[in-house]
């Protein structure tokens, strides 16, 4: 099987998962780069129901806000909902800028408070598809197709769950390019070659 299709077959077999659990469709997160407008495509060509969210990290480049934007009004205009969530740390809104003071430090590749601040709080007890690579970190090489985030102290409660693709690959590249030829709507910063 291909890895268009088994991607594919994967947010299908989430999709239903999410229906029967939540009762509620799969969340697209989206982050404007080009792995979440390969995922975008991905959900699309699913024909599954579907909403899209994004978690404003308040350090995106201007060019990325304006793509999302851009995306998501797209979207919109198809009947897809979509959301866009402004960050909170401690109750209260925040940003990037705000963080760093705070803990005392900018982020560094061994501390990520970024990501779990800002980008990993949104879709609470939802099931959820990423456009995380496999190949961005040995950390991320050890990861499942599915995996459940989130503790519990019953084995009865929810967890919030996300899907990862393995599309780090010739296919992947390969899909990006028909992208490209096909003119889909990407982020303007982004380099495809």
């Amino acid at each position: 099987m291909d890895k268009e299709k088994k991607s594919i077959e994967r947010i299908k077999m989430a999709s239903e998962m999410s229906l029967h659990h939540y009762g509620k469709p799969l969340v697209c997160t989206y982050s404007g780069g080009k792995d979440s407008d390969v995922i975008l495509e991905l959900f699309k060509r699913s024909e599954i129901p579907f909403e899209v969210h994004n978690s404003h990290t308040t350090a995106d480049a201007p060019q990325t806000v304006q793509h999302i934007r851009k995306v998501f009004r797209a979207l919109e205009m198809q009947g897809i909902p979509c959301e866009i969530e402004k960050p909170t740390y401690k109750g209260k809104r925040t940003s990037m800028w705000e963080l760093i003071p705070q803990k005392l430090m900018p982020p560094t590749r061994l501390v990520r408070y970024c990501c779990s601040v800002l980008k990993e709080t949104g879709c609470k007890n939802r099931y959820i598809g990423t456009g995380v690579r496999w190949d961005e970190s040995i950390a991320r090489s050890d990861r499942g197709e599915f995996e459940r985030l989130g503790k519990t102290k019953k084995e009865t409660e929810k967890f919030d769950a996300v899907m990862l693709m393995n599309d780090n690959t010739a296919s992947r590249r390969m899909t990006e390019l028909c992208m490209r030829k096909n003119k889909m709507v990407v982020n303007p910063i982004i380099d495809w070659t």
